[in-house]
């Protein structure tokens, strides 16, 4: 009898581990085939670890970054977890399964807690830690701005029609959930927050594909879910 069981638990634990295996296999398949919308929902990855396939990166002043898959009420999420209050620290953490020219990228964000920073955003054309573009959404400032992090050097950009205005202000983010959207078509960003486009901005730096990911800043602890990329022509 106990032989049975025994064999039992373990084919109930080989099961187990196919049907997660296969989810992750099919979850890498909709991402590298790119032919229609694919929706990261982190459900399918494990709590507590960085999520397999992607990797995470910092740049500027520390050495940390702490990127893993967490609980949110019964809801898996990706979050920034590093606390470590650096003025001028960046976390970033990219899909390594393709790269992508233009793209239209989705988010629901959340600004858990920060001191010095909040909030988070998308990164794209993403080389390395040194070479990308960055906006994000700050519920300490309140204000949405896009970035190019170019040879380790983040340079706020003009706005088209508006010019250099580091971003534009918006209503109180607080503590919730918000979204976060952004469209590239060649050398033109559009953003949105809460389906309200809010600017454009036009640059030249990084024209080739890249990788696509999120973003936060020095110790702002953020959660990230449904993060949404499509492939533009």
């Amino acid at each position: 009898m106990s032989t049975m069981i025994l064999l039992s638990c373990n084919q109930k634990k080989t099961d187990e581990a196919n049907s997660t295996n296969e989810k992750l296999s099919k979850s890498k398949e909709l991402a590298q085939v790119l032919s229609s919308d694919i929706i990261f929902t982190f459900e399918e990855y494990e709590t507590g670890k960085i999520p397999s396939g992607w990797s995470q990166y910092y740049t500027g002043l520390s050495h940390t970054t702490d990127w893993r898959i967490v609980e949110d009420k019964g809801n898996k999420v990706l979050a920034q977890l590093s606390e470590e209050d650096v003025s001028g620290h960046f976390n970033e953490i990219v899909y390594d399964g393709f790269k992508v020219k233009n793209v239209e990228l989705k988010v629901r964000l959340k600004g858990v807690k920060g001191k010095r920073d909040q909030g988070g955003g998308f990164v794209w054309r993403f080389i390395d830690a040194d070479n990308h573009y960055i906006v994000r959404a700050n519920p300490l400032e309140d204000n949405v701005v896009l970035y190019k992090m170019e040879k380790g050097k983040r340079t706020d950009l003009p706005l088209i029609g508006k010019g250099k205005t580091y971003g534009v202000d918006v209503k109180p983010l607080g503590s919730g959930w918000n979204d976060l959207k952004l469209k590239v078509q060649d050398n033109i960003f559009t953003v949105f927050l809460n389906d309200k486009q809010l600017f454009q901005v036009e640059d030249k730096t990084f024209t080739k594909a890249g990788k696509v990911g999120l973003w936060t800043k020095a110790d702002a602890v953020t959660s990230f879910d449904d993060f949404q990329v499509i492939e533009l022509k």
